[in-house]
């Protein structure tokens, strides 16, 4: 075991980039987000050039490059940028005096810049950087001295963007996974905003060394975010109706490491249901039986079955010729069944929580069989685009008895811009979050 954590930890360091891991390249600022995974002959197209991402393997998150013109063409270098900044509240009081200048003299009519496409290309073959053609640009505007900082500061970004673009390694995690989606693939996460997965995760209550129950048809979100707040700990059981479970790609991105895959499982409903049944109908013919003489059961929790499972399968070698670096560096793929001594020991003791994320089915005819297989006193949370399936399915709990502390919540959020004498909520934001049904279930007899 110890050679093992040995190993996983020299592989992967969770603030720098190796080879093989996911990444977030956040494109001027925001304009551009792409998921990547960073291998020697991964491209990124910006433009009109495809750029290596060889150059990003090994760095920090949170590193910034810019295109810079190499030996072998266009490729991405490490930049850093001046400490020097270009915020109003950072000038001089002299350039604060000065700001009385208004743009409301110019006149856009395509005149004020004197360098012409021709002379840029020109730069461009003889090696110029983006920031000296920047530079170029604003030294042959005529007008450029007479803008006022906020608009110079503005013809700068935009210039910026266009000839000397720049592109930030991001870490992925929850957040910034859930909002890249939201801005480009929304119906792929059920228009699930980050504000309404945080609630779903706060009101199921995932806390460390539980065991989560999750109806995940929001193509793997919901399960990653799940494994991340668990930390290695507990486990994460993402069940599905029929026999083709739902996709989990998005976990992927996380990239978690071999202790967590090997904690993300699978298991169909009607499996579930069926030990279930098993255990009840074993339960009802041994409750007569003579109980131990110090009147408790005995518990074995799903860490200790793991534990005590792993001498026996360390006895026999499956593969006799094996090397002994092939036995340690197993590799657990998230995702994979549940293991029948797990679906046994949790229908004994019952999931300690639930969450289900199924914008395309109807949120009561699934609570009302998989609501049955959590503990008594367990929360769950639902998550429903829409409010009237979900009031259809708190009518039917509270006919039925069969949970309390039922509400009904709409999360709310608003997104400021904070900057220098410009702070202000943003122009284009989503008003509109789902609703998330959450209650504690209790039983009914």
């Amino acid at each position: 075991m110890s050679q093992n954590n040995l190993e996983s930890d020299s592989l992967q360091n969770p603030r720098v980039t190796w080879e093989g891991c996911s990444v977030l390249l956040d494109i001027n600022d925001g304009d551009r987000l792409v998921f990547s995974r960073l291998t020697p002959g991964s491209n990124l197209k910006i433009g009109n050039k495809n750029l290596s991402l060889r150059p990003l393997i090994g760095c920090p998150f949170g590193s910034l490059f810019q295109i810079e013109n190499g030996k072998e063409g266009p490729c991405l270098s490490r930049f850093i940028p001046s400490k020097q900044g270009n915020n109003a509240e950072e000038k001089s009081d002299c350039e604060m005096i000065d700001e009385s200048r208004d743009n409301r003299a110019l006149i856009d009519n395509n005149k004020a810049q004197s360098l012409t496409g021709d002379d840029i290309d020109a730069m461009r073959r003889q090696g110029a950087k983006g920031e000296e053609i920047i530079d170029a640009l604003i030294a042959n505007s005529a007008t450029f001295e007479k803008k006022t900082l906020f608009s110079q500061e503005k013809y700068r970004l935009k210039k910026q963007k266009k000839y000397a673009p720049r592109v930030l390694l991001r870490r992925p995690f929850t957040r910034s996974i859930c909002e890249t989606y939201f801005k480009k693939y929304p119906a792929r996460i059920g228009y699930l905003r980050i504000d309404a997965l945080s609630l779903l995760l706060s009101m199921a209550n995932v806390t460390a060394n539980s065991d989560i129950l999750v109806m995940d048809m929001v193509g793997g979100l919901l399960t990653g975010a799940v494994a991340e707040r668990l930390g290695g700990t507990g486990y994460v059981c993402s069940t599905y109706l029929g026999d083709t479970p739902h996709s989990v790609d998005i976990v992927r991105m996380f990239n978690f490491n071999n202790d967590i895959c090997k904690r993300i499982v699978r298991a169909s409903l009607s499996d579930l249901c069926l030990a279930q049944n098993e255990t009840s109908n074993q339960s009802c013919a041994h409750e007569d039986a003579p109980m131990e003489s110090n009147g408790q059961t005995s518990s074995i929790s799903m860490a200790e079955m793991s534990l005590s499972s792993e001498p026996e399968a360390a006895d026999i070698d499956p593969d006799p010729t094996a090397s002994p670096a092939s036995k340690i560096s197993k590799v657990h793929k998230a995702g994979e069944r549940a293991t029948d001594e797990a679906l046994k020991l949790w229908k004994e003791n019952g999931f300690s929580s639930l969450i289900i994320a199924a914008p395309d089915l109807d949120p009561w005819s699934l609570v009302n069989e998989i609501l049955p297989l959590l503990s008594y006193s367990a929360p769950f949370a639902i998550y429903h685009q829409y409010l009237q399936p979900l009031a259809t399915c708190m009518h039917n709990l509270q006919l039925g008895k069969m949970a309390i502390g039922l509400q009904i919540s709409e999360p709310w959020l608003r997104e400021y811009q904070v900057l220098p004498s410009r702070t202000h909520p943003c122009m284009q934001m989503s008003a509109f979050g789902g609703y998330i049904l959450s209650g504690t279930r209790i039983s009914s007899s």
